[in-house]
């Protein structure tokens, strides 16, 4: 039962993953690439993104990230984000014309602003799954404790600065 717990837990990343892979895939074609190169340009992004934006989920929910923390998440997209586009790039055929270093370097990079959309997509989506789930998983249901903990914890807060 526990794989099919967190296999729920993953799937909110995963869909936020998949999406901004086809998304990109839709960017390739608007761009001028043949439709057959923005498909596999598409399918080459999407599943590494949905991959790692499932890990993510699967990482929250086992405690390796906290809810409403960027910094760990920002420093697990910037090797994610990289990797995933070494993958793209590599099966898509078209190469790497600056080497493998530069191309991972400006990936670093860019992760960072792809970081910060995903963390506030999956922030904002993953409440509303884990309430959905909670009853039949107990791991959404621990985690979606925390989450309301942490909504808590800014109310307090933000009642303490008035």
């Amino acid at each position: 039962m526990d794989g099919r717990h967190s296999l729920e837990i993953a799937l909110p990343g995963a869909s936020i993953g998949a999406v901004a892979g086809a998304m990109a895939g839709g960017l390739t074609l608007i761009a001028g690439a043949p439709t057959g190169m923005a498909a596999l340009s598409a399918l080459t992004l999407t599943v590494p993104l949905a991959l790692f934006g499932g890990l993510y989920g699967v990482l929250l929910g086992h405690g390796v990230f906290r809810p409403g923390t960027f910094g760990p998440a920002g420093l697990y997209w910037m090797a994610a984000f990289p990797v995933s586009r070494l993958v793209q790039e590599s099966l898509t055929g078209i190469g790497l014309a600056d080497g493998v270093f530069g191309f991972l370097a400006y990936q670093a990079m860019v992760a960072l602003g792809f970081a910060i959309g995903f963390i506030w997509l999956h922030e904002r989506l993953i409440p509303y799954w884990l309430m959905r789930r909670a009853d039949a998983n107990p791991r959404a249901e621990a985690l979606l404790g925390l989450y309301v903990q942490h909504a808590e914890a800014l109310r307090v807060r933000k009642g303490a600065r008035r």
